[in-house]
This record gives C-alpha cells, structure tokens and sequence, in this order.
C-alpha cells in the first residue's frame, strides 16, 4: 500500500513540502556535481595539452636525429633523368651519358585459330635456367593466354587479332608473349614441350618472332676520360648511382647529362619553422585556456571569471621551461642571430629570410643552433609529458582519482537522499494519520457532548 501524501487532513501541500526540504538537503550534491563539472572540464583540458606537448616532444625527437638536418635536393639538366634524394645523401655533381634503356623481351608468333597440339604443353625458361612447365585446358589460344598469364613463369600471353583465315573463314590470332620484367634478367626462352622433354633436348623452341630483345640499361659516367664507366641497370632506374641518389632515364643522350646534388636550405628551414610553429601552438591554447570570460550572474551584474589554467602553476611551469628552451643563448649566441626569436608577449617567431641567410654564411653554426634548441625542446616536453613520470601526465593521473572520488560522493549521496526523502514521506504520512485520528477523536467527543447538553435540556 502506497503512502498517502495527499494533505487532506492537515492541509498541508505536503508533496510540495517535502521537495522543498529535499532541495535543501541535495545542496552539498549539487556543490560536489558542480566540482564535477570543473574537475572533467579541467582534466579534458590537461589531456588535450599533454597531446600537443607530446607531439611536441616527438617532433623534437626527430630533429635530434643525426640526419634529421641532412636534406638535400637535386636537380638535372635534362628532363629525361629524374633525380630522387634519400637517406644519405650529400652534397655532389655528376655527369652521365645514357647509351641504351632497359626494355623486356617481345615475340609474338604467326596467325593461328587454334594450337597445333591439344592440350598445349610449354616450358618456359627464365634467364637464370629455371624451368616452368604450363599445360591449357585446350587448344583454344584464350585458354593458351590463360594458362601462361596464371603460371606466374614471368611471361605475360596476349591474344592479338590477326584477320580470318581465308579457307574456313575462321578467325585468325596472333600469341604475343611478353617479359614481365625488364633487362636482361627477365630474359626468356619458350619451348613447346614438358621440362623433361626441354632437359633431354627433344622440345623445340616456339616459333615465334622476337619483337624487343631483352635489355639492361646502360649509362657512362665521366665519358671520354680515362675514368669512362659504365653501369647497367635491368629497369631504368639507378638505384644509389651514389650514396642516397637515384637517377631514372627516359631517353638516350648524346651528350652528358649533368646531376647536381645541393643542401635544401629550403627544407632545413621547413624543419625549424614546423618546430616553432608547433611550439608556438602550445603557447596558444595554454593562451586560451587562461582568457577573461565574462557572465551574468544571477543579480543580473557581470561575473569575470578566469580560464582552467588561468592559476595553475604546472601549466605555467610547463611553459616557462618551453620558453626557456627555445630562446636560451646556443654557444653564446642568441637564437635571434638565426632567426629564432622572442616576442616581448614571450612568444617565439620564425624569420625564414634571416634562417636562410645565416644557413648560407654560416651552415655548420646554424645548424648547431637548430639542432640544441630542438634538442633542450624535446627535453622539456618530455619531461612534461612523458606517459610514466610528467609533470603534466602526473597532474592527470590526479585529477583523474579526484574526478573518481567526486562520482563515488555523488553516488553517496543519491542514497542517502533516497533514504532521506523515505523519512520524510513515512513521517508526513504518519502526520497525516495522527491528525486524522484527532479529527475523529475530535467528532466524537463533539458528539458526546452535544448528547449530554440535550439531556440536560430536557
């Protein structure tokens, strides 16, 4: 049976009662969901910082790698080489002539509508002796083409139209068969008969007629001079024709092509204004994490409040040594020497044109320079953000056991307010029934009464 809250007997709007002392008990609640709120807002916000500085510290590690600054470029002076620089490159000039381009091998046979022999059996030989036996399903030359292309005996089988067969008027093809590498190593020879057959040299070769022979491609270095050399390569790709420089050709040449190898003054200074930048973007949320914000509060006046981080002494910390990082003097010398600067708002910029000129004068110092800020960066972001022992990754962990604390309280108290507002309801209804038993005690000594009086009347 449901407790009666009704009031019929007291008058009382005792639901409404009841609300209102529970609004009064659920305040210390709503102050610990209020600290909630702020917790979780704040913890979200370390997180997000903790991310930018650890990638911060991951960009800086990079940088201190020893090649991180060993960026070269290379143009030549013919578009039909192509010039790619890699990892242990330097600086260099070098001339070639291209005499011959790689090429796969082509033969093609003359018109059939069917293959001699059914089922077709071919072995194809590959430049290094290995043997490929291939046996079709039929004599049909599609089911020849299939046979070869699924062998993977590095010969790939076209079918070609090549008219009709004037006698039966049947239509003619041509079987076009096609090294699947080129250079002499993709060299084959096709034979019509099993490997034991090509062994014992009783298969034939295919009749067929060769289209492009197998070739390397083939380029001179320091033509006409007594140190003349030639290289060869199967694709026409040269592959560290010196140390991290690769050279592609298109084209023979009858006069030398010469290949220049150059620092990228351009993409040393990418790297030092990607490393600012990123820093730079630290300083910015943390900015914006400590802005003035202003609200109405509830007598209508205007209420300034300061940002998450706008008092904390680890985030300030954290940027101090940053800052520190960044703009402290290398060897002496001010980062501002190489166009590393601070602002008098404490902030870094990058002048590209300064880097560029001081890399030119004087590269072994700039770099140097580049090099230490990166480094003494790295450190200090991960001395910050470094997922074990940070300084900011530590303030997570204990914002995370607060915001843990906080959601048991919380839960704490719905129970106790559930066990609260029971009271209250059994106490009100028990109210309610005691003034009813009055009401009748009441009536029935009224009517007793009223008996007696009448009595007496009489």
């Amino acid at each position: 049976m449901g407790i009666s809250l009704d009031g019929l007997v007291s008058g009382l709007d005792t639901a409404k009662l009841i609300a209102s002392l529970m609004a009064v008990e659920a305040i210390p609640q709503n102050i610990l969901q209020g600290k909630y709120t702020s917790t979780q807002n704040y913890l979200k916000t370390l997180q997000t910082l903790n991310s930018s500085v650890a990638a911060l510290a991951e960009l800086g590690k990079n940088g201190m790698k020893p090649d991180a600054l060993a960026l070269f470029s290379a143009i030549s002076s013919d578009k039909s080489a192509t010039v790619t620089v890699g990892k242990g490159a330097g600086a260099t000039q070098l001339d070639i002539t291209v005499d011959t381009l790689a090429q796969s091998q082509q033969q093609v046979t003359a018109p059939m509508t069917a293959w001699p022999s059914d089922p077709p059996v071919l072995t194809v030989k590959a430049a290094d002796g290995t043997l490929k036996e291939i046996t079709a399903d039929s004599s049909s030359i599609s089911d020849v083409v299939r046979a070869i292309n699924a062998a993977d005996a590095g010969v790939q089988a076209t079918r070609v139209a090549a008219g009709v067969d004037p006698g039966t008027g049947d239509t003619l093809y041509r079987l076009q068969l096609t090294a699947t590498e080129t250079g002499a190593a993709g060299a084959f020879t096709m034979y019509e008969g099993s490997v034991a057959q090509v062994t014992a040299g009783t298969a034939p070769q295919l009749s067929a007629t060769t289209i492009r022979t197998a070739t390397d491609a083939e380029v001179t270095l320091w033509k006409g001079t007594p140190a003349e050399q030639k290289i060869t390569s199967s694709s026409n790709t040269f592959a560290d024709l010196v140390p991290g420089v690769s050279v592609t050709v298109s084209a023979t040449s009858a006069t030398p092509i010469t290949i220049t190898v150059a620092r990228d003054d351009a993409a040393i200074g990418k790297v030092a204004e990607t490393l600012i930048g990123k820093l730079n973007e630290v300083f910015e949320f943390i900015d914006s994490k400590r802005a003035l914000t202003t609200t109405t509060g509830a007598d209508g006046k205007p209420v300034v409040s300061g940002g998450v981080f706008s008092s904390d002494s680890t985030v300030r910390e954290v940027e101090q040594r940053l800052l520190d990082a960044a703009s402290a003097p290398i060897d002496g010398r001010s980062p501002s020497e190489f166009g590393i600067s601070i602002t008098k708002e404490g902030r870094m910029t990058f002048d590209a044109e300064k880097f560029a000129k001081s890399l030119a004068e004087d590269p072994g110092a700039t770099q140097k320079a580049l090099t230490t800020i990166t480094t003494r960066l790295e450190e200090a972001a991960r001395l910050a953000s470094d997922k074990y022992d940070g300084v900011i990754t530590s303030k997570i962990t204990g914002q995370t056991s607060l915001s843990k604390d906080i959601t048991e309280q919380i839960a704490n108290w719905d129970r106790r307010l559930a066990s609260r507002e029971e009271t209250l309801k059994r106490t009100y209804s028990a109210l309610e029934v005691q003034l009813s038993k009055l009401n009748a005690q009441s009536s029935w000594i009224g009517s007793q009464l009223s008996g007696l009086n009448a009595g007496n009347s009489q």
